[in-house]
């Protein structure tokens, strides 16, 4: 009698089916969810491209995602070892086949690199893990190997029983007989394995009830060696000569077809058996590994592990409390908030950088929700806006259980080592490890000293080497020989261009043209420049120095914190590299003789600013003592600066967060500042929407703006403070009500954050959160998150998700068209409470100064004192009719905006008579910081 056929083509559009099914099923439980297949190749061999195309095919006929990726020649280990990471950590992959063989010139090690292929992603069931595990028959936690599971799923068409079978597989590759072998054995069959040493292999042969033959030599099984009624599995591909075909051979299996089909009861052919099999058996696992990563994480939810707080009372301070935390390593964090091992530069174990690369991979994925954390007018010890952005990330990421981002700047030395002390939050709501938050943490601000003071260098260069060199002689240094050849550099042809010279060989400029491109005619009396230092000085104002006496130079120098450079402005409102680039080149020093300004591109500078500024463009990824993440990215100074952090960051975090998740950011200073430049310059050039504003508010605060006596930093509170007082804080509720009407003109929610200390009482809380809701915030909460971490701030998050849902009617206060002294007059009168604005003959020159040279668009970024609505720290409350004095207007043209000096508002700040560093010392024995707050 002759043997049934098994032909895997008709079984293999049957499984098709059934997964086509299945990934229907998935979509409909997960919209725009696809299973996806990953194929390696490296090299260009004709079977491999075939091969290739044929699982592409089937992929696309089941309707899942597949991606070829395919390598050089030339391609060396590194480079395949390194792709297939990228794919092991793509979580939109469930299968990754790497092509073998390698078709490379390298040596390249296969072990290694099938090993390198994720266990969870490993469809062909290669890596020693999966063979492990089907070895020792955990079947269902392991992927098969394809051609052996096709095998097992012809040999169950027939309908023997497996079990107690004798079974012979003859080959012991890993690829087909090894693991053929143990899938029989898993299935309780009795199996004997040949191979080239086998002693009596068609006496073997003749026992079998089973028979897979996968030795690779054609037609070596004759028909007279298999047992009557046995069931016949080849899965040999072999090349024979054959005159009658038209390429001179043909395609035999292992097994003598022929005369095996007359004594077996089963036998597949070849080809057209087991191989359409193999890759449907592929895209089976593919979709197996497709359901599992749907079982074990949610879509767009984060498999992040929170930290547990261990909380104790009464609350110790930030350094005892940071150092009872241990933090996750910050490659974890990275992994668990999608983050590929190739977008994140680590610092040790506690910080990391993180590439701009992510955002270009993440751009097809919506944003979450935006929420901007603010205050009123504050007093001189601040009311803790960072420990509301820190306590309310911890509470909806590690108790209400959605992705959330904190992003927040990296603070100066100077309130570190001053008297406020750093920025990393406070008690149990705080940035870990507070020492590498609060000190250097990646040299992101020493960059920018260092590129601001090379701007202030290039300056005195320049203005020396014109005071005392001819035209000629500057531009034989400018443009040196070489050998006999003479060449522009980039930053000069970009000079050229804007004086309308339109010459690229330095030999043909006339005399004319070589003056034009080498004076720049800087007058000195027009720098605007400063130097910066990374702390504050000893005095409110740095005394002038002489800058380069020998030189023969009158250009007198002042200082600046750094944090207040126009470097640091462009960190943190820039949106790229290129576009960093672009905005350091843009940024005006001073103008020349004649009135134009001079930039740093007109001092060939530009190019060597965006260097030293390379790795500080890349956002910061540190943790919450909640096991959060947080983005620490820039840090300009809110009086002078937009007191915000970066672009970069939110716009990173928005992504990552996915639509359902939320990104908390901080505004420095009341929302009279930090808030008002979030909104009008911030989101200008991010082009990003706030949600939500978070005001934050204390009993403290409010009962200064009433009346209460002057609160200073290192000096105990008076009395007023610390007892109730219902009419002084009833009468300090103007302040709370000015700052909510600030928000509302520009269209958002405001949810009022009442940030409980443990002198208040429960009458004062809810008068503030009754007359809040009153004044018409969204929502008032009390919080206790500075004393109880994430679950004091846990009503908070429930009522700031609430407002989120509100419909958004965002708009800025005011059109960039208008005139320089309007934008500034509408600021003062809408925002301050200003009767009108006075400016200084210095400030209205600079006025008509500005608009001559075509700055007059940018948007206005007021430097005034944050203790007070006005421009006099005094005035509390919400004061009206005042004139806001305007005493100068400087111009960040390459950050975007102007900032008009409000009254007697400094650049550099000073120390107090007793500041911080006193009591900052190192340990030598356990290396630890002693001393922080």
């Amino acid at each position: 009698m002759e043997a049934k056929v098994l032909r895997g083509k008709e079984l293999a559009e049957q499984v098709r089916q059934r997964l086509k099914n299945e990934v229907i099923q998935m979509k409909e439980q997960v919209p725009d969810f696809r299973p996806g297949l990953a194929i390696l190749q490296v090299g260009d061999r004709d079977d491999s491209n075939l091969y290739i195309s044929m699982k592409l095919k089937a992929a696309a006929e089941i309707g899942m995602n597949a991606n070829h990726v395919k390598l050089p020649k030339t391609a060396t280990e590194d480079e395949v070892l390194s792709n297939i990471t990228h794919i092991n950590e793509d979580p939109t992959v469930h299968g990754l086949i790497v092509q073998l063989p390698l078709d490379s010139i390298n040596p390249i090690d296969v072990e290694k690199v099938t090993n390198a292929v994720a266990p969870e992603k490993d469809v062909d069931g290669l890596t020693s893990i999966n063979a492990g595990k089907l070895a020792r028959g955990d079947l269902g936690d392991c992927f098969i190997p394809c051609t052996p599971n096709g095998c097992l799923e012809l040999i169950k068409q027939t309908g023997v029983k497996l079990a107690g079978s004798r079974a012979v597989v003859i080959g012991r590759s890993k690829i087909v007989g090894a693991p053929m072998r143990d899938l029989l054995v898993a299935n309780s069959a009795t199996v004997t394995t040949c191979h080239s040493k086998t002693a009596d292999l068609q006496g073997e042969v003749e026992r079998a009830d089973i028979l897979v033959v996968g030795a690779g030599k054609a037609e070596m099984v004759k028909g007279n060696w298999i047992k009557p009624g046995a069931i016949v599995i080849d899965c040999g591909i072999n090349h024979i000569p054959d005159s009658t075909k038209a390429s001179g051979k043909r395609v035999v299996g292992d097994v003598a077809y022929a005369e095996a089909k007359q004594v077996a009861s089963y036998i597949t052919p070849v080809p057209g058996g087991v191989g359409p099999m193999t890759v449907c058996m592929l895209m089976a696992n593919t979709v197996e590994g497709a359901k599992r990563y749907l079982e074990s994480s949610k879509p767009g939810k984060w498999p992040i592990h929170y930290t547990k707080l261990n909380r104790v009372e009464p609350v110790p301070s930030d350094i005892v409390i940071s150092r009872s935390c241990s933090p996750k390593h910050i490659g974890r964090m990275a992994k668990e908030v999608g983050l590929l091992s190739d977008e994140v530069e680590l610092y040790g174990k506690s910080k990391a950088k993180v590439l701009l690369s992510t955002l270009q991979r993440l751009k097809g994925q919506p944003d979450g929700k935006y929420v901007v954390v603010t205050g009123i007018t504050p007093t001189p010890l601040g009311e803790g806006k960072s420990t509301t952005t820190i306590g309310l990330a911890q509470a909806i990421g590690a108790h209400l259980d959605i992705n959330v981002f904190a992003c927040v700047r990296q603070p100066s030395q100077g309130p570190t080592f001053g008297i406020k002390g750093g920025a990393a939050g406070g008690g149990y709501s705080q940035v870990i490890p507070m020492e590498e938050f609060n000190l250097h943490l990646t040299g992101d601000i020493h960059a920018i000293t260092a590129a601001n003071n090379l701007v202030a260098a290039a300056i005195d260069a320049r203005m020396f080497h014109e005071a005392t060199q001819s035209d000629k002689a500057l531009y034989d240094r400018l443009v040196p020989s070489n050998k006999g050849v003479r060449t522009f550099s980039q930053v000069q042809l970009r000079r050229l261009q804007k004086l309308g010279i339109n010459k690229t060989d330095p030999t043909l400029l006339t005399n004319e043209e070589m003056k034009c491109f080498v004076r720049l005619d800087i007058d000195p009396d027009t720098i605007t420049w400063q130097r910066g230092i990374e702390r504050l000085s000893t005095c409110s104002v740095l005394r002038r120095s002489l800058v380069d006496v020998i030189h023969v130079l009158l250009n007198m120098t002042q200082f600046d914190i750094t944090v207040a450079s126009e470097i640091m402005a462009v960190l943190a409102l820039t949106s790229s590299l290129k576009d960093m680039r672009e905005r350091l080149g843009k940024m005006v020093v001073a103008s020349s003789k004649k009135g134009e300004p001079v930039t740093t591109d007109d001092l060939g500078i530009s190019g060597a600013l965006a260097v030293l500024m390379k790795d500080a463009i890349k956002p910061n990824l540190m943790q919450t003592l909640e096991g959060t993440p947080v983005f620490v990215h820039a840090g300009p100074f809110a009086n002078i600066a937009h007191g915000n952090s970066s672009i970069l960051a939110d716009k990173i975090a928005l992504k990552l967060v996915g639509s359902g998740g939320f990104v908390v950011t901080e505004a420095g200073f009341g929302a009279d500042i930090g808030m008002e430049k979030f909104f009008n310059i911030k989101c200008r050039y991010s082009g990003l929407r706030p949600h939500v504003v978070v005001l934050v508010a204390t009993i403290r605060a409010l009962k200064m703006h009433g009346g209460g006596p002057t609160v200073t930093a290192g000096v105990p509170l008076p009395k007023e403070y610390v007892e109730e007082n219902l009419d002084l804080l009833g009468k300090g509720c103007s302040n709370l009500r000015k700052q909510i009407e600030n928000a509302n003109l520009f269209g958002v929610a405001v949810v009022v954050a009442v940030n409980a200390f443990k002198t208040d009482t429960e009458a004062e809380l809810e008068l503030v959160c009754s007359t809040a809701k009153e004044m018409g915030a969204f929502d008032a909460v009390k919080c206790s998150h500075w004393a109880k971490g994430g679950l004091g701030a846990v009503e908070l998050a429930k009522a700031v998700q609430r407002a989120s849902q509100q419909e958004s009617d965002f708009k800025f206060l005011y059109p960039l068209e208008l005139p320089i002294v309007d934008k500034i007059r509408t600021i003062a009168q809408k925002i301050y409470g200003a009767a009108d604005v006075e400016l200084s003959p210095e400030a209205q020159h600079k006025v008509d100064l500005y608009t001559k040279q075509g700055f007059a668009d940018l948007p206005i970024c007021m430097a005034k004192t944050h203790l007070s609505l006005s421009h006099m720290p005094e005035m509390k409350g919400a004061p009206t009719g005042f004139v806001l004095p305007i005493r100068d207007i400087r111009a960040s043209v390459g950050a975007g905006f102007l900032y008009p000096l409000v009254g007697t508002m400094s650049t550099m700040p000073g120390l107090p008579t007793r500041p911080c560093f006193y009591d900052i010392d190192l340990d030598p024995e356990t290396e630890e910081v002693n001393g922080l707050f």
